[in-house]
């Protein structure tokens, strides 16, 4: 028997200030895009995310036809091959062109990665990845059942990961092309050779567990990095076909042969991307011979006269840099499954030609906008192929193309410019996921620039992100000192991903016979490793001896404690952690290592300093930087309150005792799981029969000392968390042979992880989501202000983790008007000042966010700020909506 719970008896709120009444307040600054650029926002609305094979065919067929060729010139002439056989496809309004696949929102698979977990569930491939634990995070993810999503299969399309359609008659020659990838694909022979590690099977039920969210070396192996478009813009396509045809010369012969084997690489995939583009050059010259109309007629013989020009030679104006830009984005997403390939600081790079146009009056503000707003568009349009686990359970749907604003120049001054404007005021009216903004905070940017910053945060979507430039210069520094990175250096990085800080470089860009130092990355991807935590669930096994109470089996070896003190409890902890970080370091290691033998990055590498220098792949420690593998963690802030709960209730107060406590745990402090009630967090939730022999306990967990509230006792905690978690990291090498370091997001790992995880001590329910972020508070657990929340994430150095993450969410009439924005700026202010390193920001009010859950139709346009990256909302999974609704309302800062 169970009944709604009206959580009299629970004293948890999720306002901060008055409890909104009256209508629904919606967002005070709302603007409109070009018509150009609304018409093709419009047809991104009405399309659906679709899957081709288009291109892992012809790639496979031509890695098959070259048995015995040297692998990497083998893998460039696939890739060639897959470019020069894409379908080229303009769409009506298009000023931008060039995609991943012919459909508007289009992916591929690449079986050569991994060919299982798309299998549809069929036969002894599928099994296998289902016995070997890879597809544990699929089955407990929630997809978005809107907007472009496919969830289900209908009529002649059939569904893939819950998000793509593939025509049915497609899938014969899908499942033909996994199946000759069996047993060659980097998710297969890296697992060969993972089983050498010992603890092994210690890792496979950590998988199954969904203690760690996935593998990274053939999920995700590239991005989480910061694009360098430097030698394109410098060189362009023709000129580093030359580099290479003289670097070739230099190297034939000599010894470290394998350098020659790149070069030769770089070449023959330069020629297919070259193929590429005069095939979208004579696309458009057919849409011209069709069109009646003279206006739209003169736009794609445009369109066809720029593309024929990028292929042999360098940009001549800011349309040509920013379509060349946009040419080799796209080509690195289509050599690897990645999510977080990032443009970086964009306006920086493109600057001297922006400027150049405007002061030759070759450009207008208004040109400039619709060309930054059709940009926003071919970055929102990136779909990312991946499992259900990678798409939903940790992207949302999103690809993280993160364009940076502000930081400071080579020498130390305040890098924000006009371009960089305009870029913010594109984000307003063409408000779109993608790209998300981060804006790097200096005391150096002037006034102006900040309150533009401001101006857009109260759009409601989320970007910019305010993160701390001075902190992650400090991060850098420490970090990859060893590989020659000094203060100058430290200057050029950019935020890769959703939020991790990226080493970058400063490159002499010449136009006009003038030297502009541009920023790029400089480091290959800033986020591999160990992916994904459950700091929860790591805690849940403590308590119950190494078993994961939900299914039974165990995990880790009995820790052989007592568990009679906190201390045993905290040292139990560590230890399963570190055994944790210990035998996925090593099986990563395996993953990274096969995929840069099998499937090395060839177009990343050619653009990233100093591959070209060196010869050398991003897998072979070719880039400048190479320090980069990390361990990623969530549920970092219910450790630390459930750990907290445990200390002053178990063992200070002694309200109950350890034993009462995972009885608690286990009965769900009386109510229902989420997994039955489909309510994935503490505002909605359902009692059961013995609810109230539980009461009296849940009430002592959810009233124990909460981080968030400036509350010494439990900020102590998360400070040696903290400073343990960034130590204890240091102690493992990664492939490259450079110790990781920490990582702290959540992305949207923490709903598919609470769902697995069992009540915690600290009051949260079984299945319910995780907090998000890192420093964010638990929803409703944050009573004291967003200062007091401050000084709670403050209580650490930031600079010793590679990021930090800090959503808020706040209601409209909190920073309306000009003083409300002035007020807003000093409160991000006061916490960077603090030594904070990122703060981002949901403006809304969160009955809208209910009323858009019950009505999803009427929201097809509304987007909100999840964790790192902002997101449709219609396109979230529920475990993220439900939680986004929970979290802490301000109507007072």
């Amino acid at each position: 028997m169970t009944e709604q719970n009206n959580f009299l008896e629970c004293p948890v709120s999720n306002y901060y200030g008055d409890v909104p009444k009256g209508e629904i307040q919606a967002r005070e600054i709302h603007k409109q895009p070009t018509p150009r650029v609304e018409k093709i926002r419009q047809l991104y609305f009405n399309t659906q995310s679709s899957a081709s094979v288009e291109f892992p065919y012809w790639y496979t067929r031509r890695w098959e036809e070259l048995e015995g060729e040297i692998p990497i010139v083998r893998r460039a002439e696939a890739l060639k091959a897959a470019f020069e056989h894409s379908t080229p496809a303009i769409y009506p309004g298009e000023i931008l062109v060039m995609g991943k696949a012919p459909f508007l929102r289009g992916s591929y698979p690449m079986p050569w990665l991994s060919e299982a977990f798309f299998m549809a569930q069929e036969g002894e491939l599928y099994q296998a990845a289902l016995d070997a634990g890879k597809v544990s995070a699929d089955q407990v993810t929630t997809m978005g059942q809107g907007g472009g999503n496919v969830t289900e299969s209908v009529g002649n399309v059939i569904s893939i990961a819950g998000k793509f359609g593939l025509r049915k008659e497609e899938m014969p020659m899908l499942l033909d092309i996994a199946k000759k990838w069996y047993n060659k694909s980097v998710d297969d022979v890296g697992h060969k050779y993972e089983q050498m590690v010992p603890g092994y099977h210690e890792k496979e039920e950590i998988m199954r567990a969904v203690i760690c969210m996935f593998d990274s070396g053939y999920t995700l192996p590239q991005g989480r990095e910061v694009m360098n478009y430097y030698y394109p813009l410098q060189y362009g396509i023709e000129g580093i076909k030359n580099i290479c045809d003289e670097k070739m010369k230099q190297t034939a012969g000599y010894p470290d042969m394998d350098r020659i084997y790149f070069y030769k690489a770089v070449y023959i995939i330069l020629e297919g991307i070259q193929t590429w583009v005069k095939n979208y050059a004579e696309e458009a010259r057919f849409m011209a011979s069709l069109e009646q109309d003279a206006s739209s007629k003169e736009e794609y013989l445009d369109i066809a006269e720029r593309l024929d020009w990028l292929v042999a030679h360098t940009p001549r104006n800011f349309h040509d840099a920013l379509q060349l830009v946009w040419i080799f984005h796209v080509a690195v997403l289509n050599e690897d499954a990645i999510s977080g390939l990032s443009p970086g600081r964009l306006g920086q790079i493109l600057y001297p030609y922006w400027k150049r146009d405007m002061d030759q009056g070759l450009l207008t503000n208004e040109k400039t906008l619709e060309l930054l707003e059709s940009m926003r568009m071919k970055f929102t349009e990136i779909d990312c192929f991946a499992s259900m686990g990678v798409v939903g359970g940790v992207l949302s749907g999103n690809t993280f193309n993160n364009l940076c604003v502000g930081g400071l120049t080579k020498d130390g001054n305040s890098a924000a410019n006009d371009l960089e404007m305009l870029i913010m005021e594109s984000a307003m009216t063409c408000d779109t996921p993608q790209p998300t903004l981060s804006l790097l905070y200096d005391e150096k940017l002037p006034e102006d620039f900040l309150m533009k910053g401001v101006e857009c945060t109260k759009i409601g979507t989320g970007y910019p992100a305010w993160v701390n430039n001075q902190v992650a210069m400090e991060f850098l520094l420490n970090n990859f000192k060893k590989e020659g990175m000094g203060l100058e250096e430290a200057r050029a990085w950019s935020i890769g991903g959703c939020l991790e800080t990226s080493a970058g470089s400063w490159m002499p860009l010449v136009v006009d016979g003038v030297t502009h130092y541009i920023p790029g990355g400089s480091a290959p991807a800033t986020s591999v490793g160990v992916h994904f935590l459950s700091l929860p669930k790591i805690l849940e096994a403590v308590l119950f001896d190494g078993l994961d109470k939900k299914t039974g089996r165990r995990v880790y070896p009995s820790h052989g404690l007592a568990l009679n003190s906190y201390e045993e409890v905290w040292e139990a902890f560590k230890k399963y952690f570190d055994s944790t970080v210990e035998v996925l370091t090593l099986t990563n290691n395996i993953q990274h290592d096969v995929w840069g033998r099998i499937s090395p990055s060839i177009i990343n590498s050619m653009l990233k300093p100093d591959c070209l220098d060196t010869g050398r792949d991003i897998s072979r420690k070719g880039s400048r930087y190479n320090r980069t593998f990390n361990v990623e963690i969530c549920g970092g802030v219910n450790l630390v309150n459930s750990l907290a709960s445990i200390k002053k209730n178990v063992f200070e107060d002694k309200s109950f005792t350890l034993d009462v406590l995972k009885e608690a745990i286990v009965a769900n402090f009386g109510y229902a799981p989420a997994a039955e009630t489909g309510a994935y967090s503490l505002s909605e939730q359902v009692k059961d029969s013995h609810y109230n022999d539980w009461l009296k306990i849940h009430k002592q967990c959810l009233d124990a000392p909460k981080y968030g509230n400036d509350d010494i006792y439990v900020d102590s905690l998360f400070r040696e968390w903290q400073e343990y978690f960034s130590a204890t990291c240091e102690n493992y090498i990664s492939l490259y042979g450079e110790p990781l370091y920490s990582c702290q997001i959540s992305v949207s790992t923490h709903g598919p992880m609470g769902a697995v995880t069992l009540a915690t001590a600290d009051g949260r329910l079984d299945g319910t989501t995780f907090a998000d972020g890192s420093v964010s508070a638990y929803p409703g657990s944050d009573k004291s202000g967003p200062y007091a929340l401050f000084s709670s994430a403050t209580c650490y150095n930031h600079s010793l983790s590679q990021n930090s993450q800090l959503n808020m969410k706040i209601h409209p009439s909190a920073i309306a008007g000009r003083e409300g924005a002035r007020k807003f700026l000093e409160m991000i202010k006061s916490y960077l000042r603090k030594g904070g390193f990122h703060i981002q920001f949901n403006v809304v009010d969160s009955r809208m966010l209910k009323d858009a859950q019950a009505h999803p139709d009427k929201y097809r346009g509304l987007m909100v700020r999840v964790a790192g990256f902002t997101q449709y909302w219609v396109e979230l999974g529920k475990q993220i909506q439900d939680e986004v609704i929970a979290r802490t309302e301000y109507s007072e800062i």
